[in-house]
């Protein structure tokens, strides 16, 4: 057989590879995809069931991989084109089934909304790649965002309470998010700005995960008063997956391996490195010695402060971002928190 068509270097030889492909950007497009799953499978399911007590290790890594088996199936029978389809209402696409041959293998678009653009002219913004690898992509975000939700819950939910609460909340309140900012909603025909999921992740999941606690009430006060980790190596490694997968989180969000991208990826990293770092030395100064608990905080606390503008700031701010989110959220923790339930004794 010929070198060329083992290679694929020609296009005759190559039906699979359409004129607009760009494979590196499908390439990259797909590793971002896989580093984001890999956060919430196998990354916060072993962080879950590792910093909770022992007893709820079990259900809370199963809520993690319930959330990501049962999004999926929601997201591609319905929910991507909620978020990513034709407008319905300003806030909310039409769902439809994101599953046929003809539809999978054409190429993306986001949002399918149009926009003017130079000349009067109506454009579309089109990735070099299949929409299959888009509709994987923008499900990752989507699992994670339950996932991340399930945080507040843990130790606190029936597990068939939880079966119920993913699919509706992905419905009724994900796709509002993803439509109104990422799929050319109002929000997006407003101007704002939510690089790689701030407001449509970090922001929804952290309400509803408050809203969800308050709703499902407190842990009892045996567990409240000591909640140890049950496993501080296996937290650690949970943790670290789910640093190493942020570079997807946030280097896939320009849809391409350009140069937003590996800005994203560096502030990214920094932030987070500077949030642990300060989180750390915080409780050194302050307690004696460091947490391993605290760091873990510190650093996810600085994953979720970089997130909106990842690929929007200069390095020296993300510098500063992982300064402010390392040490707020410290002093809410330890200073404010304690003088709070001081004040209700």
């Amino acid at each position: 057989m010929a070198a060329e068509q083992i290679a694929y270097t020609a296009k005759e030889f190559a039906p699979a590879v359409p004129g607009w492909l760009n494979k590196g950007d499908n390439a990259w497009q797909m590793t971002a995809s896989t580093l984001v799953g890999i956060q919430s499978m196998p990354g916060l399911v072993i962080l879950y069931a590792s910093i909770v007590k022992k007893k709820w290790a079990v259900n809370s890594a199963f809520m993690a991989l319930y959330a990501f088996a049962a999004v999926l199936i929601c997201w591609v029978l319905l929910c991507y084109r909620m978020a990513f389809g034709d407008e319905l209402l300003p806030f909310w696409g039409k769902g439809a089934p994101a599953l046929g041959q003809q539809y999978l293998l054409g190429r993306a678009k986001v949002p399918e909304s149009k926009h003017r653009g130079y000349n009067d002219v109506d454009d579309i913004t089109q990735p070099l790649y299949p929409m299959a690898t888009l509709v994987y992509f923008q499900f990752t975000f989507a699992a994670i965002t339950l996932i991340l939700l399930a945080g507040s819950v843990l130790g606190r939910m029936n597990i068939r309470a939880w079966m119920a609460f993913v699919p509706l909340w992905l419905i009724f309140s994900y796709t509002v998010g993803a439509f109104s900012l990422w799929g050319g909603g109002f929000l997006y025909h407003w101007g704002v700005i939510d690089y790689s999921g701030g407001y449509v992740i970090h922001l929804s999941s952290g309400i509803a995960g408050l809203t969800a606690a308050y709703w499902v009430g407190p842990r009892l006060k045996c567990d409240r008063e000591r909640f140890p980790p049950n496993n501080v190596l296996l937290m650690l490694a949970g943790a670290g997956l789910l640093w190493m997968g942020w570079s997807g989180f946030n280097g896939g969000a320009p849809y391409a391996a350009n140069i937003d991208s590996s800005i994203a990826v560096l502030n990214t990293n920094v932030c987070a490195a500077t949030s642990l770092l300060v989180w750390t030395s915080l409780d050194v100064v302050f307690f004696g010695k460091p947490s391993v608990v605290g760091a873990v905080q510190g650093m996810m606390t600085g994953l979720a402060c970089i997130t909106p503008g990842a690929g929007l700031v200069q390095s020296w701010a993300a510098i500063v971002m992982g300064m402010l989110s390392g040490s707020i959220p410290w002093v809410s923790m330890m200073v404010l928190h304690k003088k709070c339930s001081l004040l209700q004794k």
